[in-house]
Formats: structure tokens, sequence, C-alpha cells
């Protein structure tokens, strides 16, 4: 079989794990051929050459939905789908980068696995920084289905990915020595280790306690689309969730969706609506400046704390290095119908307060991003609140948004309440468990949960992924210290 064909099996399988089904747990297996497969590489070129049509089936199966949304978002043109093959190609790219380096660094095939495994962590960590950060296929929420994943509170999701590339290297160093008639199975040993430690801890936490609040959440069905559009009016969807927010549990917070309020300029009070309560607003017209935010209300329909986005989605919200590609940028723009925004984001998370209670509010893709759910828990938020509209996914793509805001529950310890068009909307405990939740359905449906207000820290509050990245390193020094061959 050609080495490529190869190397794109072995990605596709990885993505397989990557995908929000039981057996994900599993991911260290497809990952620790890849390791071996592009270690075993004669020259350093050809390892990323190999690790680069792993990441791009990697990416492409686990993205797959990308190219769905493109061809939604460009007028049902189907070729323009295959645009997200760019995606895929930059992030095989970096891969290959980051093999080219640790192969250099390491000459020793068995040494290389383990200077690839750390160095597979640490680029997961670079794609959540920048202006095209896209950190969503990250080995650690891989490890959701089972209690593993609560070392998320110890060094946040990407420890999970150590967890997983650690257990990758341990087996493909196996794998190679076997090979050369030897083994050392004194890695696997540790990673037994550090997966009995991991589960051993997880099976020990237990939910946190606190008082409840009350909070109605709704699930809405707009079309994505009729919403930016203008075809569905911001009044025929108020209408529909005001009247699905009435006679409620008393003292009841209602939660709404991202940009279920609209203003045609900075957000004002909205009488009508059935407060106390926190909702998602914004604008999708040419309103300058324009911005998505969370903002809560009163009983009297008052606005009283604003939030807005704090991580914005690259070439949706903003469009990086504009002062060199701007032109470029209205050139493709323009014949669209499209103008590039000029949201700002967030440099200034904070709680929003109602009612006595700090609520962490944020808006859809900032879940993807640890640092906005820590920032806002260090702050003093009780309740995480997450008001998204996911009917821009397509397939996977809804329940891997979700899958990421159960880690953002763990990493900081407290409930987690979603209220979305067209995704997984309700509450999760501190454990990252889902309590109640509703994905699909009739146009609005309604669930009145009941999360505790938490408080405390976590170590992955106190330090973030610092201790994932020191292991990262130690796995890179590790490798590069068996740089003499089969050492």
């Amino acid at each position: 079989m050609p080495v490529p064909v190869t190397a794109l099996l072995l990605g596709l399988a990885l993505a397989a794990c990557g995908l929000p089904l039981p057996w994900s747990a599993l991911s260290a297996l497809p990952l620790a051929a890849i390791l071996a497969f592009t270690a075993r590489a004669d020259t350093p070129r050809q390892a990323a050459g190999r690790l680069f049509w792993a990441g791009f089936g990697y990416m492409g199966l686990h993205l797959w939905w990308l190219g769905a949304f493109l061809v939604d978002l460009l007028f049902g043109m189907v070729p323009f789908g295959a645009l997200a093959g760019l995606l895929f190609a930059l992030e095989g790219a970096f891969l290959a980068g980051m093999a080219l380096i640790a192969t250099r660094l390491t000459p020793s095939p068995t040494g290389r696995v383990w200077t690839l495994a750390g160095g597979w962590v640490l680029l997961e960590w670079l794609r959540f920084l920048g202006p095209l950060a896209f950190p969503w296929p990250t080995l650690g929420y891989t490890l959701l289905p089972t209690p593993a994943i609560q070392i998320a509170d110890l060094g946040g999701v990407l420890l999970g990915s150590v967890l997983v590339a650690f257990t990758a290297a341990a087996l493909g160093q196996a794998w190679l020595e076997r090979q050369q008639g030897r083994a050392s199975w004194r890695p696997v040993v540790l990673a037994a280790l550090a997966w009995g430690g991991a589960l051993g801890y997880g099976l020990t936490r237990l939910p946190g306690e606190g008082p409840e609040q009350p909070m109605r959440v709704l699930r809405m069905a707009f079309a994505a689309f009729d919403r930016a559009s203008g075809t569905l009016t911001a009044d025929e969807q108020f209408r529909v969730q005001r009247q699905a927010s009435l006679n409620r549990p008393p003292g009841s917070v209602v939660v709404w969706s991202e940009t279920a309020l609209t203003f045609a300029g900075p957000p004002a009070p909205v009488t009508a609506f059935p407060g106390p309560g926190i909702s998602g607003a914004g604008v999708y017209a040419n309103v300058s400046p324009a911005y998505n935010a969370v903002i809560s209300l009163d009983a009297s329909g008052r606005v009283m704390s604003r939030n807005d986005k704090a991580k914005l989605v690259p070439f949706g919200e903003e469009f990086p290095f504009q002062t060199v590609l701007g032109p470029i940028y209205r050139l493709i723009l323009t014949p669209l119908g499209f103008a590039i925004p000029d949201t700002v984001p967030n440099r200034d998370l904070g709680p929003l307060s109602l009612g006595g209670v700090a609520y962490g509010t944020y808006v859809c893709y900032d879940s993807v991003f640890p640092w906005v759910a820590r920032t806002l828990a260090n702050r003093g938020a009780q309740v995480l609140v997450n008001p998204s509209n996911d009917g821009w996914y397509k397939g996977w793509g809804v329940q891997q948004h979700f899958q990421m805001g159960r880690v953002r529950a763990i990493e900081t310890r407290r409930w987690l309440v979603r209220s979305v068009n067209l995704g997984v909307a309700g509450a999760v405990n501190d454990l990252g468990q889902p309590v109640q939740t509703v994905s699909t359905g009739q146009e609005v449906q309604v669930l009145d949960v009941r999360p505790r207000l938490l408080s405390g820290t976590t170590v992955f509050m106190q330090v973030g992924d610092l201790p994932a990245l020191g292991l990262a390193l130690l796995m890179v020094l590790y490798g590069w210290r068996r740089r003499v061959a089969w050492l």
C-alpha cells in the first residue's frame, strides 16, 4: 500500500476515535500506530510527509461538517465545500512541520515516538493561541466516556491529551522494539499506572454541594440562515421565546440563546422581556460597531450587565491580518454581499450579576477555549451560562461542541447551563455529567433546571495548562535523550 494512503487511513482511524462515541477512549491505539509509522521514516522529510497525510485524514473526518457548512453559507454551491480541504491541509502542514523538527532532534525511531508525542500536545496548545486559533480536535476530549476525564480539573483538557499521547508513545516504543527482537515494557507499565491513577482519581470525585438556582432554558429550532438574513424577523422570534418563558417556577431565571435579542445599537431596555433573565444579544445588520454579547435583564427588562464575546470566530466575526489581507478579503466578500465586520473581542471578562448571583456567561465559540470559563470562575462565577447558536454545525459538530462544554464544567467545577438554537440545551453538573438535556424536537422546547451555585477553586484554575505543558516537554526531552539509535 502506498505510504500516503497508509498514513491517511491511520489518520481516519484516529478521527473515528475523535467522534463523540463510546469507543473514543481507544484513541491511543491509532495514535500509537501513527507515531510508530512516522518514526520509522528514513528521513525527517519523509516523516513530515507521513504526518501530513495522517493529519489531513484526521482533520478531514473529524471536521467533515465544515464542508457542509460552507456549502450552506455559499448559497448551496457544492464545489465550495472543498474549501474546507484548505483547512485540513493547513492543519496537516502544522503537524508535518512539527514532525520535521521532532525527527531531526531524534534520529532514533524509539526516541522519535516520544518527541512526536510531546510535540503533538504542544501543537494542540498552540492551536488555542493567536488569530487563527481553532482547537476543535484535541485528544483530551476522547477521554469523556471514562472517569479519567476528571483529571481536567488538575491540568485542563490538555492534561487528558498528555495521558493519551504518553500511552500512544509507550505502545509505539514497545512495538518498534519488538520489531527489533527486544522489548522494554517499562513505559507501557508506567502508562498503565497513569491510567490507573487517572481512573481512580475520577471515580473518587463527588458532585459539589451548594444552593440551587431555578432556571428555565430554551432550545429553539429556528433556521440559522433565516435568522441571519432577516427572513425570520426579530419580532417573530421574540414572540415565540417570550411565550415559552412565561409561567415558569417561582424564582426562576430565564435563559435565551445567542443573539436571541437583536438591537440596532447598544443593548437597550426590553420592557416585554419576561425577566429576570439572561440572553444572547447582538446585531445582524450593518451596525457599527458590531457585537455579540450576553446581557442580564431584571424583571422590568432593564439591562443590568453585559459580557461581549471573548474569542471571535476566524473568517466569520473577524478576519485575521486585515492590514495585509484586507484588499483580498474585500475582493472575495463584496461580490457575495458580505462585509468585513468590525467586532471587537472582550478583553475584560467578568461574571454578570443578577439577583445576587454571579453568572459566568460566554458566547458559543467561547466554550472551545478553556481560558474563558477559567477566567470567569476565577473572578467569582458560581455557574457557567453558555448561550449558543449551533445551527451552523452539521452532524457531529453539534455534539462535539457540547462535549467541549462539558469539560469546561470539569475544569472549573461549576455547573454549566446552555440555551441554544439548534443544538444541545440543558444543564451539566460539575462532574461534566449531563443532568437534563434536549437536542432535537419541535420549534421550541423548554427545560426547567436547577443548577447548584458553587465556589472554590481547582488546580487548573490556579495554574492553567502548566502541568500539561511541563509533561509534554518531558516527553520531548526523554525522546531527545534516546537520540542514539535503539539506545
